[in-house]
């Protein structure tokens, strides 16, 4: 387990602004993890709370793709292949 903590020194900071800017950190950090793979969507989801949509949505706001850009076309479409198959959707 990894446990990540950082320390600002500030003179005067209201609870409010202080929590909000945790949160912002604690997002902006696990959208990086996401980003390079090191954390799946389902684990950013938890992390911060959120449900799958939720985290959908932040993706879009940080530019990240859902989708596994390394993927060939041909990899992509054995992944399809196999969805339709268990969702019984094969011709």
């Amino acid at each position: 387990m990894t446990k990540v903590e950082f320390i600002i020194s500030l003179d005067r900071l209201s609870e409010s602004s202080r929590q909000e800017a945790e949160l912002k950190a604690k997002e902006a950090y696990i959208m990086t993890l996401l980003k390079y793979g090191e954390i799946s969507s389902g684990k950013a989801g938890k992390l911060l709370g959120i449900s799958r949509l939720e985290v959908l949505e932040l993706m879009a706001k940080y530019d990240l793709s859902p989708f596994d850009d390394s993927m060939t076309f041909d990899e992509f479409q054995a992944e399809v292949n196999q969805a339709k198959i268990k969702l019984g959707v094969m011709n």
